[in-house]
């Protein structure tokens, strides 16, 4: 097969707690090819999510010649870009990805925290292009956060700024999987909305019969997709689920309203393509419960425009930055700083 090159091709990959996802990114982010699979049990070694990223990296610069490897990880990225420090949905603990994935593809690797990338690809090229202060919110099988302020990507002393899903917003609450109880992603994420599903099904009202015989009497096999599918189609138990998701993560906004005052709140992760029946709910609880409300300029709250793709052109965009230009390594902006506009 013939090998394709381009200008600055770099491949961005997106690991979560579900799946690992790779593509080959133009510098003006769009995608050329991509791949997708599970991410492995987390039980095993953290070696094993490392071969499959080698895996689907290896595959697409089978067709693509590339410069370079983006990797947005969720978890915590040292701020040099090189250590995840702790992954809550995934098994890795001090692990020196950003060396370890450099040795085995003989390319420069760059690693940052995965809503870090996608906050990244939506100020560069998204919906929030052109906002110097945004708030980014993905919600997937947990909450990844990250923050824009004077068109910087803050990424805090220690590189770990954007937890946000780790806020604790109900004392005492459901435990979360980084050890903590009530933590924000535990009642506005993906695996929230799955659980609260599932309760609903095995606490057995009507109004949940559809869900019910959805999954065969079965609620371990309700999935956020499937409760999203059936909310749109107009279910009444997975609409009012869908609202209820969306109320607390208007609360949640609220919070952050209050820390850093944002221009634009961007929601992003698979959670979000449900839509305007959780963004609308969002908004309600987000004005209900802002500081000072009636006497200040509210933020608006949208959804992110790359959906998916956002972490792995993040992530892309990102790698291709860190790369020498003209035989010499760019001049230094601050980390994460968008170009000056002119």
């Amino acid at each position: 097969m013939n090998v394709r090159s381009g200008h600055s091709l770099t491949i961005g990959v997106d690991i979560g707690g579900t799946k690992v996802a790779a593509a080959v990114v133009t510098p003006g982010g769009r995608v050329l090819a991509r791949l997708r699979t599970r991410t492995p049990d987390r039980s095993r070694s953290p070696s094993v999510v490392e071969d499959t990223i080698v895996s689907v990296v290896s595959e697409l610069r089978r067709e693509y010649k590339v410069r370079a490897v983006g990797v947005g990880a969720a978890g915590f990225v040292d701020e040099r870009r090189s250590r995840v420090l702790f992954a809550p949905h995934l098994s890795w603990r001090q692990e020196p990805l950003r060396d370890a994935l450099s040795v085995r593809l003989g390319l420069p690797v760059v690693v940052e925290n995965d809503a870090n990338a996608s906050a990244w690809a939506e100020v560069r090229m998204g919906v929030a292009r052109g906002v110097d202060d945004v708030v980014v919110v993905n919600l997937g099988t947990g909450i990844g956060g990250a923050i824009v302020s004077d068109g910087v990507l803050r990424r805090g002393r220690h590189g770990l700024a954007g937890e946000f899903g780790h806020m604790t917003v109900v004392p005492g609450g459901h435990r979360c999987e980084c050890g903590d109880r009530g933590c924000w992603e535990q009642y506005a994420s993906g695996n929230a909305l799955t659980r609260q599903a599932r309760e609903l099904v095995v606490a057995g009202p009507p109004m949940a019969e559809t869900l019910r015989q959805a999954v065969g009497d079965d609620p371990e096999l309700i999935t956020g997709p499937l409760v999203s599918e059936l909310a749109r189609k107009g279910d009444r138990a997975c609409r009012e689920l869908m609202e209820e998701t969306g109320s607390w993560l208007g609360a949640g906004l609220a919070n952050l309203a209050a820390a850093f005052d944002p221009e634009l709140f961007v929601i992003g992760g698979g959670v979000s393509e449900s839509g305007e029946l959780l963004l609308d709910s969002a908004r309600g609880a987000f004005r209900k419960g802002l500081t000072g409300r009636g006497h200040r300029p509210e933020a608006r709250v949208v959804a992110a425009a790359l959906g998916n793709d956002a972490g792995m052109i993040g992530a892309a965009d990102l790698a291709r930055e860190a790369l020498p230009r003209g035989g010499r390594r760019r001049r230094q902006r601050r980390p994460g700083a968008l170009p000056k506009r002119r």
